[in-house]
């Protein structure tokens, strides 16, 4: 009984303290993914085989580099996809419009009484998720405090981690552990940032060739989305299809919006995907269903956009602990988990 009080109150301070929480893990997101995209750009140079006067300097070509992709990210955002959201929620009222008259015409085809309350109010649903967004952005600059401040100190972490775990055995077992979530998370941080990112820039091509409007909004979307486990992917592929079917007379741009969208999704998001990051993610589709429920009635999008991470960190952690093994287990997808570290 005291367990499920402890882990009620542990949820409740989540929730309570999410204007808190939330900027720091984004910060913390972003910070170890610059790290990991720092380490992918070493891996391109001959790092491991230079002295420690080339080490360093190659320290600052590989962090100059990731400075350098993330700066250009932020610009291609502002100058071209941030005007096209402005024009998309400009276009919105007409896009209900004719949302209305659609689900008018598709009543009579078959015969339904049809109300047009039915029909979600897209306006509503995209002001509340800008409002979300706008909260988030807001704390764009404790962001970047975080952030500023776990580069400076990132260099201590191991002095402070020795210091927490003075005993051998103790400290082998957590170096372990945290080896273990780094080199996952790193894996799986940057082989779902490069996958979302040629999914986003494939999709981008696609609805361009066949003449999509707001073609870079939708692109971006799917690279966001990406992020989030299934329904990610349908929100990715639902919104242009919804788009096209109302906005076109025929129903040729929608079938090719459909076609290729899904098509990418498939091919990038379940084949490719999977093999890149093998066992990374061996978790169950359904506790990552009611993982991403969860993180998101406590954090709303942003515990969506951090569930897979997070339960990735909880899966490794508990497969090392035999009071919790069982609970990895239950989070597996096939049962096997992690061998668990007996130094």
């Amino acid at each position: 009984m005291n367990k499920i009080i402890a882990f009620i109150g542990f949820v409740f301070l989540l929730w309570i303290g999410r204007t808190i929480f939330i900027p720091l893990l984004i910060a913390a997101f972003l910070w170890y993914l610059m790290n990991a995209i720092s380490e992918y750009y070493r891996r391109a140079l001959p790092y491991q085989e230079s002295t420690n006067y080339k080490k360093k300097l190659f320290d600052w070509i590989a962090h100059i580099a990731t400075l350098a992709t993330v700066c250009l990210v932020g610009y291609v955002f502002v100058t071209q996809i941030r005007p096209m959201f402005s024009e998309l929620l400009a276009a919105l009222p007409a896009l209900q419009s004719k949302l209305t008259e659609f689900g008018t015409y598709l009543s009579k085809s078959v015969g339904l009484t049809f109300d047009a309350n039915m029909i979600p109010n897209i306006t509503k649903i995209a002001a509340n998720i800008g409002t979300s967004i706008a909260g988030i952005a807001a704390s764009f600059g404790m962001v970047l405090v975080y952030m500023i401040f776990m580069f400076v100190e990132q260099s201590t972490f191991n002095k402070k981690f020795n210091a927490m775990f003075p005993s051998r055995r103790q400290y082998k077992k957590m170096r372990y552990i945290l080896d273990s979530i780094d080199t996952n998370m790193k894996k799986y941080l940057f082989v779902k940032t490069t996958i979302s990112a040629i999914t986003g820039v494939v999709s981008y091509m696609w609805l361009q060739m066949i003449g999509l409007e707001f073609a870079g909004v939708w692109a971006f979307i799917v690279f966001i989305t990406s992020y989030i486990p299934t329904i990610g992917a349908i929100v990715a592929c639902g919104l242009p299809i919804l788009y096209s079917l109302v906005s076109y007379p025929t129903l040729q741009e929608p079938i090719l919006t459909a076609v290729g969208l899904i098509g990418l999704q498939i091919l990038f998001g379940n084949i490719i995907e999977p093999k890149l990051t093998g066992k990374t993610l061996n978790l169950s589709t359904l506790a990552i269903l009611i993982n991403l429920v969860v993180w998101g009635m406590i954090w709303g999008i942003a515990g969506m956009f951090f569930s897979v991470p997070l339960l990735v960190a909880l899966y490794i952690i508990c497969a090392q602990f035999d009071n919790t093994r069982w609970i990895a287990v239950l989070l597996s997808a096939d049962g096997q988990i992690p061998d668990k570290n007996e130094e």
